[in-house]
């Protein structure tokens, strides 16, 4: 009897030890994998802070190495680390069933494949960002480096386009799923249709498209050229893939289409040299001296640091009943210090005609006829313009 009792009493206890012996494993599997989640999250790190804390060092010392490199890959960076230890620490977890770590395997894989994406996009703009280091575009002459910019913006654009349908191919190919691969097939096998749609669909698009390319290899404009277009004077600020923004000299942005370039004509001051030539015109009496007004000129400009010493000269350019129009011509390392160095001459050479010779402006002259030669009935205060 006794014996009957103690055996039901350990049998109870067992029963009733069951529960939380299960409870505390699982209890021990949980803390694991969070403790495993903290050791990947804090190793990622920590090897995200050696690896750029280097390059920030060579940066530092070096012009040429890693230019942007902390701006344009440190965040890409840190996601394909944490990603990395992520997967390399999931097998290891306990208690997962397979098919939970099948799905949460296959989301680590498609947010590393979106994170080496973003990845190769920083490296872009990374190689961008080295190779036009050397191209200032705050150089006085500044054609190349122009020139090189505008190519690089427009490549750079195709490079990305590039880079996003492989890392969109490369998401399919994580899928093991035969039928993903089928819809995928009829999808591309369809993209030749839709494309044609899409172009005649939207024609603009598409010429926009083309106007870039051959923008970037014939460069009738280039990043901070000097452009006329529409009768408004401004620099090319960016070069879209569907829009050129011109900034006017009030700040204002004229927004033109790529196409515009091609199929229209507009004037382009820094095609070939930022160097120009400017003409300020003078209206002054036949009285007076071309001559002393030439000297004056040459007084004028030669000394003004808004003239690159090529071109300054004063003609007579057209005669009327009464004035004389000279054209003052000179030269200038760019337009905006030409424009200046025109509004010099006009002030200087008015204030020099205004002391100097002050009777020399345009007037209209009258003559009253001798009286004595006038018909009797004519009144005495008729006057004739000659």
């Amino acid at each position: 009897m006794i014996r009957a009792t103690l055996s039901a009493a350990a049998l109870l206890a067992s029963q009733s030890n069951v529960p939380s012996v299960e409870n505390l494993h699982f209890r021990h599997s949980w803390f694991l994998a969070i403790f495993l989640f903290c050791t990947a999250l804090v190793f990622a790190n920590l090897f995200h802070y050696v690896i750029f804390r280097v390059l920030r060092r060579k940066e530092e010392q070096s012009k040429t190495f890693g230019w942007g490199v902390q701006r344009y890959l440190g965040k890409p960076a840190r996601a394909v680390f944490l990603l990395t230890c992520l997967l390399l620490i999931l097998p290891v977890v306990p208690g997962l069933p397979d098919r939970l770590e099948d799905t949460i395997r296959q989301g680590l894989i498609m947010a590393m494949v979106a994170s080496l994406g973003w990845f190769a996009v920083g490296c872009i703009y990374v190689l961008q960002s080295i190779m036009l280091r050397r191209y200032d575009l705050n150089a006085e002459n500044n054609i190349q480096a122009r020139r090189v910019h505008t190519q690089f913006q427009l490549f750079r654009r195709m490079l990305i386009s590039f880079v996003v349908i492989i890392d969109i191919g490369a998401l399919l190919w994580t899928f093991n799923d035969p039928r993903i691969w089928h819809y995928g097939s009829g999808l591309l096998a369809s993209a030749g249709i839709a494309s044609l749609i899409l172009a005649t669909a939207a024609k603009s698009t598409a010429a926009n498209f083309l106007a870039g390319l051959q923008i970037a290899l014939t460069e009738p404009i280039r990043i901070d050229d000097v452009v006329v277009v529409q009768g408004e004077w401004g620099r090319i600020e960016e070069i879209n893939s569907a829009y050129v923004v011109i900034r006017i000299w009030d700040l204002r942005r004229l927004i033109v289409p790529l196409s515009y370039f091609i199929e229209n004509s507009f004037q382009n001051w820094t095609r070939e040299s930022s160097d120009i030539m400017g003409t300020a015109f003078l209206y002054v009496d036949y009285s007076i001296p071309v001559e002393a007004l030439r000297q004056q000129l040459e007084a004028i400009v030669h000394p003004s640091p808004l003239w690159n010493k090529n071109v300054c000269g004063l003609q007579v350019t057209n005669l009327t009943d009464r004035s004389m129009e000279l054209r003052c011509l000179m030269s200038s390392r760019n337009s905006s210090e030409n424009f200046d160095l025109r509004c010099l001459v006009r002030e200087k050479m008015t204030e020099w005609i205004q002391q100097n010779y002050p009777t020399a402006f345009p007037t209209t002259r009258f003559a009253s006829r001798p009286e004595e030669n006038l018909p009797p009935d004519t009144p005495r205060e008729t006057q004739v313009t000659k």
